[in-house]
């Protein structure tokens, strides 16, 4: 399956730029280099890209900053490249909203099979067009990805979105946290639960106005969309 989208990619290593932009461009994406932090923001404004992919160390800017600057002006998806091992720049880089990581040394291949993924979750794959999932003080809508509050829109990050919509579809069910990489991620995610609990986490954080029992804790096991008692439907 050719693919199409404009990824941009930031890294110093010249070899990195130009092995993901020949395996990028083999599937069909259009990959932007930017080898300085400091051309991120400028470059990110004139190209609109689908896809971000950040390494950490750069001269200028470093990733994690660009991470959070690039979230504050629009949710592009982002996947950060973090060296082997380091599981703090990992956590952290969750933190500040990136979407998914990829350790180095890397596989070409596997970046490329990353970004597919992250823009098929940028679509609502889990039901039909115009479903709405509506619970009190919260309504999920697949059409635009868009998540009220209270009535109010919030902002959330593709993959928060695909995480809570995909909970919210299985009320009361409880998912191991193996079970949510595998439906949300889509693949595998080489072990690392702790990414889930952060982006539960950041979720929570954003809705601190509703009953925290919408994302409940399951100890031992995982995670369980709990609405009240006598709330929550679908509609079309």
């Amino acid at each position: 399956m050719q693919y199409s989208g404009k990824v941009l990619l930031v890294d110093d290593d010249q070899n990195v730029l130009e092995l993901v932009k020949l395996y990028g461009e083999r599937e069909g994406f259009n990959v932007i280099g930017v080898s300085n932090g400091d051309l991120v923001l400028a470059a990110f404004d004139r190209e609109n890209p689908d896809v971000v992919i950040l390494d950490i160390m750069l001269p200028g800017q470093d990733g994690l900053t660009l991470c959070r600057n690039l979230r504050a002006v629009r949710m592009v998806p982002i996947i950060m490249l973090t060296a082997k091992g380091e599981e703090a720049d990992r956590v952290l880089g969750l933190e500040m909203g990136a979407d998914d990581y990829v350790a180095k040394p890397f596989s070409p291949r596997e970046l490329v099979a990353r970004i597919k993924a992250v823009l098929r979750r940028t679509q609502p794959v889990y039901a039909p067009m115009n479903l709405k999932l509506n619970y009190p003080g919260l309504e999920i809508l697949a059409d635009t990805r868009t998540v009220l509050i209270d009535g109010q829109a919030t902002e959330v990050t593709p993959r928060e979105f695909d995480l809570l919509y995909y909970l919210a579809q299985n009320p009361r069910r409880v998912f191991s946290r193996e079970e949510l990489l595998a439906a949300v991620w889509g693949y595998d995610f080489f072990g690392d639960q702790r990414t889930v609990d952060v982006h539960v986490r950041r979720l929570r954080t954003k809705m601190a106005s509703l009953p925290s029992e919408y994302l409940t804790t399951i100890w031992g096991v995982g995670y369980q969309f709990t609405p009240p008692a006598k709330g929550g439907e679908t509609t079309k």
